[in-house]
């Protein structure tokens, strides 16, 4: 097992409690891991996710301004969108609308 394997496999596992309906961003699980500047980190977790073995709701890890960045890791450019408008979400060019309402912290959460 890789190194990045095991922050991975921590990361997975914050992102799998995310409630519906809610977001979270790369910051966010970076710091309630203990790497306030691993946000970069977090993001090619995300990236790698999908060939995780267990399902893991990427959609829901956005950047710190509820900005959907990692959209084009979804198989199409609308795919993040719509999973996140599924669970009641309103985007608008690509960003979250009301992000602090929908904002979970997994350091307060958790």
């Amino acid at each position: 097992m890789q190194s990045n394997d095991s922050f991975f496999e921590k990361v997975y596992g914050v992102a799998r409690q995310i409630p519906f309906g809610r977001v979270t961003s790369y910051g966010a699980i970076a710091n309630y891991l203990g790497g306030k500047m691993s946000a970069r980190m977090v993001g090619w977790a995300m990236n790698n996710c999908h060939v995780h073995p267990h399902p893991v709701p990427a959609h829901r890890v956005v950047n710190r301004n509820g900005m959907l960045t990692g959209k084009h890791h979804f198989g199409g450019p609308l795919i993040m969108q719509q999973l996140l408008e599924a669970e009641g979400i309103i985007i608008e060019n690509d960003q979250i609308i009301r992000f602090e309402e929908h904002f979970w912290d997994p350091a307060r959460e958790l």
